[in-house]
């Protein structure tokens, strides 16, 4: 069987939400499954010297224009968050203690968060928030709660993001496919047609 298709993706990142909602369909089409990674763009931009998008001039407000643009390009929902950017942490290590326990309801972690981030407009970096949207998948409130505190977990994230940095991975989405790397929602039609011809 074809190996998966590894998508890396910061929850604070509109582009990722974006990819978050086509990843699954391409694999699939392809034969494949997808490895979800939640990567912490603060992190990685302490090597880059990166910096969230609205806080650069000029570029921060074409991307603004361009994350709703994108989104209804795409037909995918799309609300500009009140609070933007947010820390990840707390989603981040929801979602891999979730998938330790059920890689499939991991993934609907996954959605299911972006969608109330992006989507609701609800604050994903609270933890209370998280609990909840977590419990409304079928995860126990206390274990969540649990979880997020839960030394084993903080050291799965941090070694997830660690092997993330290793890989070459500096932004949101940032897709590998078999070793091949595609950075951005743009680049869909490229991995499209690398999946179909193996390469070029």
């Amino acid at each position: 069987m074809p190996s998966p298709i590894d998508f890396y993706f910061d929850f604070s990142s509109p582009y990722g939400y974006l990819g978050a909602q086509k990843v699954e369909a391409l694999a699939a089409k392809h034969g494949r499954t997808v490895a979800w990674h939640p990567i912490l763009l603060g992190a990685i931009f302490k090597i880059t010297g990166g910096r969230p998008l609205p806080e650069l001039p000029m570029k921060g407000e074409y991307a603004k224009r361009d994350f709703a643009r994108s989104a209804a390009f795409l037909g995918i929902p799309f609300k500009y968050p009140t609070i933007f950017p947010i820390s990840s942490v707390a989603p981040s290590r929801a979602c891999y203690w979730a998938m330790g326990k059920d890689a499939k309801k991991g993934a609907e972690l996954v959605k299911a968060l972006y969608k109330a981030y992006f989507v609701e407009d609800r604050n994903i970096s609270d933890a209370a928030t998280v609990i909840e949207i977590a419990a409304g998948l079928g995860f126990k409130a206390d274990e969540v709660g649990a979880a997020l505190n839960d030394p084993a977990v903080k050291e799965k994230t941090k070694a997830e993001v660690d092997a993330a940095i290793a890989r070459g991975v500096f932004g949101s989405p940032y897709i590998m496919i078999d070793g091949e790397p595609f950075w951005g929602v743009d680049r869909f039609e490229q991995m499209e047609r690398w999946l179909s011809t193996g390469g070029w």
